[in-house]
């Protein structure tokens, strides 16, 4: 990890740049793993107020890390927990998100299409895809309950405590069966 200090009207002496040092080096661990990232900081003094600005490029984005307070290592340690909360959020956004090929993301834009019925099937049967990538809220069982009208035999949902996949399948005698995966 490399660090580059730019002070305006402040001087900062080794012992203090070693301190400083090990503050961003957790952030820089939580960047990229290795150390490798550069982090600019700038120091500055207007009248009693000390300020500092930390500054990372992760993956084409600026974390930006602004602080004020009349004591500067006060300034500075702010700066490196609001970097270090940006650089937690931006890597978590990484690894969660949701990637797909070109090929899938351009089929879940479409609405559901009907497919090609297979040989063994009944020529007026149709079978829809279901766009099952769509950002649905989960929902509760009883809300599931209250989705179901007379026309559907099933609900496939998404459980609201769980966080998984659940069928809720009507039954001829009115009753109700619960997959849950």
């Amino acid at each position: 990890m490399k660090i580059t200090y730019t002070g305006r009207q402040v001087e900062l002496k080794p012992a203090q740049l070693k301190k400083l040092e090990a503050q961003f080096a957790k952030t820089g661990k939580l960047l990229d793993g290795k150390g490798d990232c550069e982090i600019h900081v700038v120091l500055s003094v207007q009248r009693h107020l000390q300020s500092a600005e930390a500054t990372v490029n992760y993956f084409g984005h600026e974390l930006v890390g602004l602080a004020t307070d009349p004591d500067l290592f006060c300034a500075i340690h702010a700066a490196a927990q609001k970097l270090e909360k940006q650089a937690l959020k931006a890597r978590a956004k990484w690894r969660d998100g949701k990637r797909k090929s070109h090929k899938m993301a351009s089929e879940a834009e479409g609405a559901p299409t009907p497919a090609e019925p297979e040989a063994s099937a009944p020529s007026n049967v149709h079978i829809y895809h279901v766009n099952h990538h769509d950002r649905r809220k989960p929902m509760t069982l009883e809300e599931a309950l209250l989705e179901m009208d007379e026309n559907r035999d099933y609900m496939v949902y998404r459980d609201a405590a769980t966080d998984r996949v659940a069928v809720l399948i009507r039954r001829r005698d009115g009753h109700f069966d619960l997959v849950e995966g």
